[in-house]
């Protein structure tokens, strides 16, 4: 380290280690393995069921439930980010340089000295050999360098310098999937919409925090529609939206699970659905003394007369799962009863369980005879404007790795040395930066064509 160095010079120093881009990139590892472990974007009683109040704290303080958008996890990826920037300048000058030298120079004594180098004697003086080993020799390599010696004359090619680059693209490829990272988790979300048949909103919800989100446009599901199997599981579940922009109508298309909905950067998948509030409901109202039936209809709001002006009856709303001493009884009509003597009593007249209201034992009994089954189509809706960079990344990634694992800087040397006046001897060698029994054998199809001229 040098002495003296200004803040600046320390900051520099501390981005270009290549240690600090190791360091950084197990932090990232070990931590997307605890993203995967722990629940992510779950809520605070689920949390507390699965960890208790110590660990949940722990959580709730480093964001871990919300870990890759945590600040920390963006600070180390805003870290990895600049530390290559930097280390890819550090490291540039040098490259440039023996990609673009001034002047090219070889020094034949190496290529002499290499193990593929083959040697064999032609029948040719020197001088007659030369523009045509130099034309072959340009064409399959590229520009030939050639000088003059004593006893002949020696040429040299090369190829793919620029494949040094292979490296930087790797790393330009990195930083765009970073930025399109960090754009994602600032500027984009992914929020949650429960639509009845025939509702309308703009609104959706971020599934964590509940914040509400404008998404620009508004959506209306038109029609909801479900099939089953056999077995009562849904086959597949399709929604009819159509989008609404300024108050006028700008399309209209079915949705399914993997088949999302994408209009001006947000992307509109079918994720769930639910059982929707009923508009009118048929009850049966039994009297528990003679099992007498008497049937009412009634829209969910609305307060009803009981038989024999026992009181009134209100409907009050529907629940698509009903919780009774911790067991889920399924969809259920909630409703409150109001005496002649003005009590009030709340009941709940499960769907599936027609016996529930009985064992009340009050003087009626209600039973949900009929209605129609009406349901909310569950999307969620998400918005990533880092998505083109990320994909951007992703193409340069593969050019990257290709010209890096697949390409290489080669080189080719010709030596033609006079023998006497009517023969010749011929030695070819080559370098390349990998591949090495690539070069081997491209030498020797090269000596076969040189011996055919």
């Amino acid at each position: 380290m040098k002495k003296n160095q200004t803040i600046p010079e320390l900051i520099w120093q501390f981005f270009s280690s290549v240690k600090l881009a190791v360091y950084t990139l197990v932090l990232l590892a070990a931590t997307s393995v605890i993203g995967t472990i722990i629940l992510q974007n779950g809520t605070p009683q689920q949390y507390l069921r699965e960890y208790g109040a110590a660990v949940y704290n722990v959580i709730k303080v480093f964001n871990i439930d919300d870990m890759y958008r945590a600040w920390w996890f963006l600070a180390l990826l805003v870290i990895l980010c600049i530390n290559i920037v930097v280390c890819s300048i550090e490291r540039l000058s040098t490259t440039w340089k023996i990609i673009f030298p001034k002047k090219i120079k070889f020094n034949p004594d190496r290529f002499r000295k290499q193990k593929n180098l083959e040697t064999y004697s032609v029948n040719k003086n020197a001088p007659t050999l030369y523009n045509d080993y130099e034309t072959l020799l340009s064409k399959t390599i590229g520009k030939v360098i050639k000088e003059e010696t004593q006893t002949g004359a020696i040429m040299y090619a090369e190829s793919g310098r620029w494949t040094r680059m292979g490296v930087y693209v790797v790393h330009l490829s990195i930083i765009l999937l970073l930025i399109g990272a960090l754009i994602g988790s600032f500027f984009g979300f992914k929020a949650n919409l429960n639509l009845d048949e025939g509702a309308t909103s703009d609104t959706a919800f971020i599934a964590k925090k509940r914040e509400p989100v404008n998404i620009g446009f508004s959506i209306r599901c038109n029609d909801f529609n479900v099939k089953f199997y056999d077995t009562g599981a849904p086959e597949e579940f399709k929604s009819n939206l159509t989008i609404i922009e300024n108050g006028k109508e700008s399309f209209t298309k079915d949705i399914l699970v993997n088949h999302p909905l994408r209009y001006k950067g947000i992307n509109i998948f079918q994720s769930s659905y639910g059982s929707g509030k009923p508009d009118i409901v048929v009850f049966d109202i039994i009297r528990q003394s003679d099992k007498s039936v008497t049937s009412q209809t009634i829209k969910i709001g609305e307060e009803i007369q009981l038989p024999d002006a026992q009181g009134l009856f209100k409907l009050q709303g529907f629940l698509p799962h009903y919780d009774f001493r911790g067991n889920n009884l399924g969809e259920a009509f909630i409703g409150k009863i109001t005496f002649k003597d003005a009590k009030e009593i709340q009941i709940a007249i499960p769907i599936k369980f027609p016996t529930f209201d009985k064992m009340r034992k009050g003087t009626f009994a209600f039973v949900a005879k009929e209605f129609e089954q009406k349901y909310y189509t569950g999307l969620q809706i998400t918005k990533d404007p880092g998505v083109w960079y990320v994909y951007a990344g992703f193409i340069l990634m593969i050019i990257g790795c290709w010209i890096t694992f697949f390409m290489s800087h080669q080189s080719l040397f010709i030596e033609i040395e006079k023998i006497d006046e009517n023969s010749s001897k011929i030695s070819i060698s080559g370098t390349t930066n990998r591949n090495n029994q690539g070069m081997k054998l491209k030498i020797k199809k090269i000596v076969t064509k040189l011996k055919d001229i």
